[in-house]
């Protein structure tokens, strides 16, 4: 069964001058996001979407989770539309959101993770349980008392990735999560998002890591001037092919192995 599936999907942001162009260099336009993504996810798999900075893998993500809808195209999580019941689509989409403004800086990390399980509408008598688990699923225990405003950029990437799952969701979205981890944290979190398809959740992770997906993904997704440029399979494969099939799609230059070829360190 399909858990996510997009159907020629296209999204464009349409842009204005700002109201005091005194200089007139600011013109009326617009940005192709995506256009006409076709993607499935099946219940239970990872899928991992590569590709440079402004390929689309973001808005992918947001479209997924209803922060944004389609222009053109369908978007179906657990079968049910994102433009006609997005209430209903966020009740099985939990999105990893990370920084200082993503959490009230006053209160400690279990006080923001209680306020957005009572958000979630998760229920009074198991809230404390689950915030604990969270807590130490994400590494955070030991700090589950302290004000955030004290967290380093680490630990608020913890702290979004724990009010993501709070409230048990279906699907997970995870936008590059071990960004600012060091090594044993994001050691941590390979095998906490490992353990979600066994507990029934579908993950999609975006990331520029080849290490990071292969350790944790089912299928790669490869994101290229806004379009779908390749995708297969993940399992079994090695950090180098992965590396060269990403090269390969995109058309890109690979660099790293340029300078490898040529004895450089």
């Amino acid at each position: 069964m399909d858990s996510i599936v997009l159907e020629s999907v296209s999204k464009v942001f349409r842009h204005r001058p700002a109201l005091f162009n005194w200089m007139g260099r600011e013109r009326s336009g617009e940005t192709r996001a995506l256009q006409e993504l076709s993607l499935t996810v099946q219940h239970g798999k990872v899928l991992v979407l590569l590709g440079p900075n402004g390929s689309g893998k973001t808005t992918t993500l947001k479209l997924v989770s209803t922060m944004l809808l389609p222009d053109a195209g369908r978007v179906l999580v657990e079968g049910t539309d994102t433009s006609q019941q997005p209430e209903q689509v966020r009740k099985h989409v939990g999105f990893a959101v990370a920084g200082e403004r993503s959490f009230f800086p006053r209160l400690s990390a279990r006080e923001n993770l209680d306020f957005f399980a009572a958000l979630e509408e998760v229920p009074r008598k198991s809230r404390a349980r689950r915030i604990d688990a969270m807590l130490e699923h994400t590494g955070l225990q030991d700090a589950a008392d302290t004000l955030v405003m004290k967290f380093s950029s680490g630990m608020y990437q913890r702290l979004g990735i724990a009010r993501a799952l709070i409230k048990q969701p279906s699907v997970i979205l995870l936008d590059e999560p071990t960004r600012s981890l060091d090594p044993a944290s994001a050691a941590h979190f390979w095998n906490l998002v490992r353990g979600l398809p066994g507990q029934g959740a579908t993950v999609i992770l975006a990331t520029h890591s080849f290490n990071e997906a292969v350790t944790v993904g089912d299928f790669v997704a490869v994101l290229h001037r806004n379009r779908l440029a390749g995708y297969r399979k993940i399992a079994a494969t090695s950090v180098e092919e992965l590396r060269a099939f990403y090269f390969q799609t995109t058309g890109e230059i690979d660099e790293s192995a340029q300078l490898l070829a040529r004895g450089c360190p």
